[in-house]
């Protein structure tokens, strides 16, 4: 990736991160082409290199690939709280702020709530310069 300052993995999550990795690499996730560069039961960071297959008719990164990024953020943290159980996307809110048509994204997710079975969480996508392109929160059930 190139930018080992957003690396922070410890040695625990990074044996868990590999195993979610290449378990992901023929789904959606591995065409999206997002990397993990931390994560743990709370928190969550993704980084993404913004390629042209991301972008839509306008040249800007497409909505849809901002909203798979927190989706994936945020679902990382459940499955990491959760690793005993299944968990789905029950609802997601984005809200777009600004754009981009290249460069490294970032995303950080956090776990904000838990009641029973349902995760609250929130995540911001931002460009590599620190430019909030776009924030949303996520609720997922346990199943």
């Amino acid at each position: 990736m190139g930018n080992d300052k957003w690396i922070q993995l410890n040695a625990d999550d990074a044996g868990q991160i590999t195993r979610l990795a290449e378990r992901a690499k023929s789904t959606f996730w591995g065409l999206l082409g997002c990397e993990v560069t931390h994560a743990d039961e709370k928190s969550a960071t993704i980084s993404l290199e913004v390629a042209p297959s991301h972008l839509n008719l306008l040249g800007i990164v497409h909505g849809g690939v901002l909203m798979s990024m927190m989706d994936s953020a945020m679902g990382i943290v459940v499955m990491l709280a959760e690793t005993k159980e299944s968990a789905l996307t029950t609802n997601l809110n984005t809200h777009f702020l600004a754009n981009t048509g290249n460069g490294l994204l970032l995303c950080e997710s956090e776990l904000i709530h838990r009641s029973g079975r349902t995760l609250t969480l929130l995540a911001e996508v931002k460009d590599e310069a620190g430019k909030l392109l776009a924030w949303g929160s996520g609720t997922y059930r346990i199943l």
